[in-house]
């Protein structure tokens, strides 16, 4: 099977949204070789992918695929195929006109088998993966964990000529990593030719035989696991060293006054439930003065809904005891009283955040709180975005184009737009997530320097352990109980 060619790729380069995202790739792939493509945020993987599996068309270049990836295809499993799936159910939600007021949307079952009939290698794979309890839910009800592995069964019963696996244990659980793991490890020793997307040198599975090393759209090195991990080049390349640090600028004039006393938010015997699904039951926690928290959990226990009761963006919270700066939920509160005091940051809001902005901008558009920029600011505003920029080490590219900085670098821009306006808490959900090793340690770097040096606290969610700031001395966990689970707070 060795020296079967997959494809070839001579001087491919891509252009997209005017920026330059690959240049020059010649790479050949054989049958039989395990790739992972490894690079930084903003290195090109996705682009890479984007063209192999032939979501992108419009690139320069030949590429040249062989009969067998002609005929089998390519099965591509990343994070926008998720989100994808889930905006186009909620585009189409017909609950309003239904009997039942329920969509469900695209049902598990539905989505693998697109189709087709259920068979011995579907109730295998389903048993495999443990999620025959979810086969009849539809996609927006079950966790990213539960997502993943829809995806993944999905892409490996079309028999692809080559799977690509784009960081495929992010966003995931301890024990939902260790799962997929074990079952990409599996997939590597078989037949089946791989591609895996990585952003960091832990993520590499043992089996992986070659290596492409990628950097802003060109191939630094190529070739086998050994010859590529032994190149100075590439520690270098993931442990770049870090700007420094500068002083927080002074608080912006907020718009909203804090209770003198008392703890920020307090939730006494909370229950959330949603049709037969209970989601939370008999919550209890208090965030007081001082207190930085650190929110940890499996997928699908809860963490997302508990959030949404303290935004004001879920209409669950009225009727029940719910205290947010002072005030209880219900009493005449708007969203906006309760959302001015928040600076948030989480991948949703990264990924819609609009185009065709300056970073400088895009941290002025923290003081509106609207994704863009569409009302005028002052020149004491201007001051303070470009302050928090240099705050975070970002100072030198206040000018630059968001849309042609990495992800990495853009996730710390929307950092600096979230504190912006001076926060009293600073909500942070998976700030982490998608990031490579270095900018995971930037973002930790800077969200431990605004809970020492200002009177902001922090609400920090993930579901890596070691993905924690310093600052933390607080921590609510969700723990599995035989009927769901058990929200355990504690205190240090």
């Amino acid at each position: 099977m060795n020296n079967i060619n997959l494809f070839t790729m001579k001087d491919v380069h891509l252009v997209y949204r005017a920026l330059p995202a690959l240049a020059h790739i010649n790479w050949d792939v054989d049958q039989g070789q395990q790739w992972a493509c490894l690079g930084p945020n903003g290195a090109g993987k996705t682009s890479l992918a984007n063209i192999i599996s032939g979501q992108a068309s419009h690139y320069g270049g030949e590429y040249r695929r062989s009969a067998l990836m002609a005929e089998r295809g390519v099965a591509y499993v990343c994070f926008e195929q998720a989100r994808a799936l889930c905006e186009r159910d909620r585009k189409l939600d017909d609950s309003e006109t239904r009997a039942d007021a329920s969509d469900p949307g695209t049902l598990v079952r539905e989505l693998i088998l697109d189709g087709g009939e259920p068979g011995e290698a579907f109730d295998n794979w389903v048993q495999r993966m443990n999620i025959g309890h979810i086969l009849d839910r539809g996609l927006r009800y079950i966790s990213t964990g539960e997502m993943r592995k829809t995806l993944l069964i999905k892409a490996v019963l079309s028999r692809p000529a080559l799977l690509i696996l784009d960081s495929p244990l992010d966003g995931l659980d301890a024990a939902a990593q260790q799962e997929l793991a074990t079952v990409i490890d599996e997939l590597i020793a078989s037949q089946q030719s791989m591609l895996l997307l990585c952003r960091q040198l832990q993520d590499l599975p043992a089996g992986i035989s070659h290596l492409l090393l990628l950097d802003r759209g060109a191939i630094l090195a190529r070739g086998s696991r050994e010859e590529v991990l032994g190149l100075k080049i590439t520690r270098a390349l993931l442990d770049p060293p870090a700007a420094p640090l500068g002083p927080l600028p002074a608080p912006a004039a907020r718009e909203f006054q804090l209770p003198a006393e008392g703890p920020l938010l307090l939730l006494r015997q909370v229950d959330v439930r949603y049709g037969d699904l209970q989601v939370l039951s008999g919550v209890n926690w208090r965030f007081d003065r001082g207190q930085h928290c650190y929110i940890s959990g499996p997928n699908g226990c809860g963490k997302s809904t508990l959030l949404s009761l303290i935004t004001g963006d879920n209409h669950k919270a009225y009727g029940q005891d719910i205290t947010l700066f002072g005030i209880r939920r219900g009493s005449g509160e708007s969203i906006w009283d309760i959302k001015q005091k928040f600076g948030q940051l989480d991948n949703q809001l990264h990924l819609n955040f609009a185009r065709g902005m300056k970073a400088l901008e895009v941290v002025l558009s923290g003081f509106f709180d609207s994704i863009g920029l569409y009302d005028d600011w002052g020149d004491g505003q201007r001051a303070i975005a470009g302050q928090w920029l240099t705050a975070l080490g970002l100072g030198e590219i206040a000018r630059d184009s968001f849309d042609g900085m990495s992800f990495g670098l853009q996730r710390m821009v929307l950092l600096a737009r979230a504190m912006v306006k001076s926060p009293a808490i600073l909500l942070l959900d998976e700030p982490t997530l998608g990031l490579d090793g270095h900018h995971r340690r930037l973002m930790l770097r800077a969200v431990d320097h605004i809970a020492a040096h200002s009177d902001t606290q922090v609400i920090f969610v993930s579901h890596s352990a070691g993905d924690v700031p310093n600052c933390i001395n607080q921590h609510l966990r969700f723990e599995a109980r035989d009927a769901g689970f058990e929200l355990v707070c504690e205190n240090r």
